[in-house]
């Protein structure tokens, strides 16, 4: 694996710091997640991929802090994670009943209470009264 291109800082006059260099950054926030998609490049110019998932979390004493995942994906590899990730979403739309609007449940909750209420003028019936004309 090549190292990546930047801009090299110097530290305290002789420690050096490889600086990484976006070339191009998208956000896409969703949910209770921000998905970050960063082109860079390396040594070479070749450009790569970093997808990295952040989630605001609470930690002890109550501090904030982000935790994140991170993949990092190269060109040569673009077109088989591509199709990978179109079926794996395809499936899961194809194949999740659950993948439909969830009920809010205030609407479970009336829907419920009428049910009962109409139940409820049908359970003074005997059995036994059904063969008596």
């Amino acid at each position: 694996m090549e190292e990546e291109a930047g801009i090299k800082e110097v530290i305290n006059g002789h420690e050096e710091k490889n600086i990484k260099e976006e070339i191009f950054t998208r956000v896409v926030r969703a949910g209770k997640r921000t998905y970050f998609f960063d082109v860079k490049a390396t040594r070479k110019d070749d450009y790569y991929l970093t997808i990295t998932e952040s989630k605001k979390r609470l930690g002890k004493e109550g501090k904030v802090f982000y935790e994140k995942h991170k993949i990092f994906l190269y060109k040569e590899d673009f077109d088989k994670f591509t199709e990978g990730l179109q079926d794996a979403v395809s499936y899961i739309d194809n194949n999740n009943i659950e993948s439909e609007t969830p009920i809010p449940a205030s609407e479970i909750e009336s829907r419920d209470q009428k049910n009962s209420l109409v139940t409820a003028e049908f359970t003074d019936i005997e059995f036994e009264d059904l063969g008596k004309h």
